[in-house]
């Protein structure tokens, strides 16, 4: 049997998994790995660290599984999206600690650059919809900025998996999906944008060259080989992103192909032939995995974590038990009535996205008063969490055919009264699978079919999604929720204007 191995590196640990050539799971190990909080701003980990995960990971996942490496014929590396990873002309690396996606040190730099590129040009050529200054080139200009002798003896900026990579081949490149956010690459020419490049002053040959993701881009060397226990003759394809691998794990290669990631955070992602760019919103966008092919996404920072917030401060009670805590919030909420008893929640405990007016809007409970209950407010928090991704769906819809059917994916995704009002308030079907957490490692996995040859179309992921749970609009309830979407609207830009004035009356103060 031939097998492929995926690494999916993401902010917190490493899950390394063995897929046979059809595409089944076989094994996997987790991984963890610090982030180091230095300064304010700084959100940084050590890519050591990430080596050192995959280097024990790999082994203990063929010692689990007593497959012979001899039988693994490829791998590829999904991996967290701007990062930035000086490698030196010596081949070293030369900052133990680099910026993560998170890090927000270089906002001078940004500024700089936008006093003579254009904002909305910029986002309009390279969809890079998050906040301006954690897009790499930026983390670039500042280490240009900070630590000039560094830069000067850097051979080549890499991302995350990128420098996985590295370490097994030692070739610098990186892929489409992953240069996609570097903040000076052109969707539609799929490429680096001089003019943003010579805006940033940063040394273009710096910048590592772009391939296919499933290109593969060598072999194992001789010492990866031995630390990995692998043979020297397994293939290392490029990988991507992990917003892209993740859409390719949830089978979003056609236009209009969608799913809904429900964990800590939640997204909306949809594989389109066209970027789905929108001044206003600003949805983030990524190079597909599958060329010609694009992944645009709007999100919000507080799903699962509104949930575990609200059993944390009125539910603590139920995690003295036996039963679940989230089982006994999903059964309180289905108690109440649809709406809660008039009562809503804005799940924006961490801020607001640039989907909302504001990023100074707050998580707010409206329209409390002596008659609700718990399971009032059980309901309001799951109810607000899909009001808020709806109005993230409404943004890509209008310019995606969506489809009707949407996968839901993450640990949210468990809770079928949470699907049961997604259903009703997205008016889609929710379905989910047997793919659950796993969608990052399949979409690694399937690169490494793809580049390896095992596969020949990306097509055949679909295949491997089973169908566990299905939840359709419940006609008599979406009317309701129809006009309740309509009231939230209003809430959330009437408390945009006040979390505004607090924020405002704040400053005044200080």
């Amino acid at each position: 049997m031939e097998y492929l191995l995926a690494y999916d590196l993401g902010t917190g640990e490493l899950k390394t998994s063995l897929f046979d050539k059809t595409g089944q799971s076989k094994g996997y190990v987790f991984t963890d790995y610090q982030t180091y909080y230095s300064a304010k701003e700084y959100r940084e980990q050590k890519p050591e660290d990430w080596w050192n995960a995959a280097v024990q990971s790999t082994k203990k996942l063929i010692n689990d599984t007593g497959v012979s490496n001899t039988e693994i014929k490829a791998l590829a590396v999904s991996g967290h999206s701007l990062g930035v990873v000086p490698i030196g002309y010596d081949g070293t690396l030369l900052r133990s600690l680099v910026p993560i996606w998170n890090d927000a040190r270089a906002t001078a730099q940004a500024h700089a650059f936008f006093e003579t590129i254009d904002e909305k040009r910029w986002y309009q050529e390279t969809g890079n919809g998050f906040p301006a200054h954690l897009y790499s080139i930026f983390k670039i200009m500042w280490m240009r900025d900070h630590e000039p002798e560094r830069y000067e003896r850097c051979q080549s900026f890499i991302g995350t998996k990128d420098y996985l990579n590295y370490k097994m081949t030692g070739v610098l490149c990186t892929d489409h999906s992953y240069a996609s956010g570097s903040g000076v690459y052109s969707l539609k020419e799929h490429g680096y944008i001089a003019a943003y490049i010579k805006a940033s002053g940063i040394d273009p040959d710096k910048l590592p060259p772009i391939v296919d993701s499933t290109t593969v881009i060598g072999t194992l060397l001789p010492e990866a080989a031995q630390a990995l226990g692998l043979s020297v003759d397994t293939k290392v394809c490029a990988g991507g992103v992990d917003n892209a691998c993740m859409a390719l794990g949830a089978a979003c290669i056609e236009n209009g192909d969608v799913y809904t990631s429900l964990g800590t955070s939640a997204w909306i992602a949809v594989a389109s032939d066209e970027p789905v760019i929108d001044q206003e919103k600003r949805p983030y966008v990524f190079a597909h995995c599958i060329p010609g092919k694009y992944v645009s996404a709007t999100a919000i920072f507080s799903a699962g974590n509104s949930l575990k917030w609200a059993k944390d401060q009125f539910f603590y009670d139920l995690a003295q038990g036996e039963a679940n805590p989230y089982e006994e919030i999903d059964r309180m909420a289905k108690s109440s009535e649809p709406g809660a008893d008039g009562l809503f929640f804005v799940p924006s405990l961490a801020g607001g996205s640039l989907l909302d007016a504001s990023v100074h809007l707050k998580g707010t409970l409206l329209g409390l008063d002596l008659r609700h209950t718990r399971a009032d407010i059980a309901r309001a928090v799951l109810e607000g969490v899909c009001f808020h991704l709806k109005l993230a769906l409404d943004v890509l819809m209008q310019y995606v055919p969506i489809r009707d059917e949407m996968l839901m994916v993450g640990g949210g995704a468990k809770s079928a009264v949470w699907r049961t009002l997604f259903a009703d308030i997205y008016e889609k079907t929710i379905i989910t699978t047997n793919i659950g957490q796993d969608t990052g490692s399949l979409g690694a996995a399937v690169i490494a079919a793809v580049g390896a040859g095992l596969w020949d179309s990306f097509e055949h992921v679909k295949t491997l999604h089973v169908v566990q749970g299905r939840e359709t609009p419940a006609r008599a309830q979406v009317p309701y929720y129809q006009k309740r979407l309509l009231l939230y609207r209003t809430v959330t830009q009437t408390l945009c204007d006040l979390y505004d004035l607090m924020q405002t009356q704040s400053a005044r103060e200080e």
